[in-house]
């Protein structure tokens, strides 16, 4: 080897080369690592820092205590100007529904209950989640009682459902009362988890669940929510495979005989476009598949057809969710 070939070999092996190969390297994976250790870290804090367990829900209300939805504005909430344009997308085939005036509703009001992903709080009007349950107190005013959570509000959820439970308003529910509860539960990534570990409290107090949805869940530390309990009559599942955080392909029923699962529907975007603008460019940088997934219409237009479906006794759902996902 000449001389000038040994200089070139020292050059390429400069500790200053060394150092900016291994800063790339680093760089590679830095930000991966940090989103998913601070994601957990912070996932198991909030867990060992609620003050009280779902089992624990306080003292008990009477349905006629809840606060009703305010009737101030008029405007159909497909019309909303203050509603981001991407969560308007999000629901435009729901809001081509015709309207369901003519539905009568039975003694007990139906209660409908979504958990939003991530560390969103209650009433972030940025997921379409809180617009879709407004949708639905919309479209059925009087037969319908629909409110979303942050996914670590477990314990007031299952207080409002046992308050609204409570038809006689004596403090305690009766076999008849838990028997006759009409119950769908819904939920977006770490929401989706706590959708089903909400229907296990709910069997636990047999209390039945008519409908779970799931879509691309990401279970939270200590909850198992791929296994449907028999609680459930039926689930269903969207999920997409792609990004750092992505759903599950498959849920199945703790005890086929009690619980049909609908199905598993994987939704694909390679040469589908969904805005996401309505998300902090953290999460549309790093974690955009799994927000296309909850600003999709074609999952909504799905879950509010199952709803409809349940409201009204039908059984359509093989047909609502037919392909083309």
């Amino acid at each position: 080897m000449t001389g000038e070939g040994l200089v070139k070999m020292r050059k390429s092996r400069s500790p200053n080369d060394l150092r900016i190969k291994l800063l790339d390297r680093i760089n590679q994976d830095f930000l991966l690592r940090l989103v998913w250790s601070a994601s957990w870290i912070a996932a198991i804090a909030a867990v060992f820092a609620l003050q009280s367990s779902a089992a624990d829900t306080g003292p008990q209300r009477c349905w006629k205590d809840m606060p009703k939805p305010s009737t101030e504005s008029k405007q159909s909430i497909c019309a909303d100007p203050s509603a981001d344009w991407q969560v308007r997308q999000a629901l435009r085939t729901v809001c081509l529904q015709n309207p369901v005036a003519e539905y009568q509703a039975p003694d007990q009001r139906a209660l409908v209950i979504g958990f939003l992903g991530g560390f969103a709080k209650r009433g972030d009007m940025n997921h379409p989640e809180v617009w879709f349950a407004r949708y639905l107190r919309e479209r059925y005013p009087s037969a319908i009682y629909a409110e979303v959570f942050s996914n670590h509000e477990a314990d007031v959820a299952l207080h409002d459902v046992f308050s609204l439970l409570d038809s006689d308003c004596d403090g305690t529910l009766t076999e008849p009362e838990k028997q006759n509860a009409r119950i769908v539960l819904y939920g977006h990534s770490w929401g989706a988890s706590e959708t089903i570990a909400f229907a296990r409290e709910l069997g636990k107090r047999d209390i039945p669940v008519l409908l779970t949805v799931q879509i691309d869940i990401v279970a939270k530390p200590r909850q198992k929510p791929l296994e449907i309990p028999s609680s459930v009559q039926q689930a269903v599942n969207f999920f997409q495979p792609t990004g750092l955080l992505h759903g599950q392909p498959r849920i199945v029923a703790a005890d086929p005989l009690r619980t049909k699962i609908l199905g598993n529907f994987r939704m694909t975007y390679e040469n589908r476009a969904v805005d996401c603008g309505n998300f902090p460019w953290f999460a549309r940088t790093f974690n955009k598949p799994h927000h296309k997934i909850e600003n999709d219409s074609r999952v909504w237009e799905q879950v509010n057809s199952l709803i409809d479906s349940d409201l009204r006794g039908t059984s359509r759902h093989d047909e609502l969710i037919g392909g083309g996902h």
